[in-house]
């Protein structure tokens, strides 16, 4: 005799049907303290004191301020010892140099607020408004105001290379810290 083939009929009932595992939805990440993020406390430091030099020198430059020695504005008096002594091309303020120092006074100065705001208070959603910041400060404030400076013309030219470093650099390096900080989602889980 031959055997009867296996039944391949499904089961009649849901109650009779084995149920497919469901994985738990994985829960979110903590946020770390502020104290497990050393990183972060660099940053609260470096962009409050963004905030001060952008009132100081961009607003100057971005309201196209004349930078002459005897100026009663203390702030003009300021940028005017800085571009006489190693920034000619600050000192000549193109127009393209004014809309970019405006930027930076007047939307950048707001984007640090809301940074430090959010580094306190682990606001997760900075993460890609950071990553809009430091690409266009890197792209739109960097490569034309250190290309000028180092290769433009004579005239506008740092006569002292060095010195222009060592104000301006931590505007490209922070805002490059800051982007590969901000890498992925959840800047706050991890450490950076």
């Amino acid at each position: 005799m031959s055997e009867a083939p296996a039944s391949t009929a499904e089961p009649s009932s849901s109650a009779e049907q084995p149920r497919a595992s469901v994985a738990a939805p994985a829960a979110k990440p903590a946020n770390l303290p502020l104290s497990k993020r050393p990183i972060d406390i660099l940053f609260l430091v470096i962009f409050s004191a963004f905030i001060i030099t952008c009132i100081i020198s961009d607003s100057v430059e971005g309201l196209g301020l004349d930078q002459v020695k005897d100026s009663p504005n203390l702030l003009v008096q300021w940028n005017y010892w800085y571009a006489s002594n190693f920034d000619p091309l600050y000192q000549s303020h193109p127009v393209w140099l004014r809309f970019i120092s405006g930027t930076s006074a007047f939307v950048y100065v707001a984007f640090y607020v809301l940074l430090i705001i959010s580094i306190v208070r682990k606001w997760n959603w900075i993460q890609l408004p950071s990553v809009i910041y430091a690409t266009m400060i890197i792209a739109l404030t960097g490569i034309p105001i250190f290309g000028v400076e180092f290769f433009g013309s004579a005239a506008e030219r740092t006569p002292n290379p060095g010195m222009f470093l060592a104000f301006n650099l931590p505007y490209i390096v922070f805002p490059l810290l800051l982007l590969i900080r901000m890498r992925k989602p959840l800047p706050f889980t991890r450490a950076f």
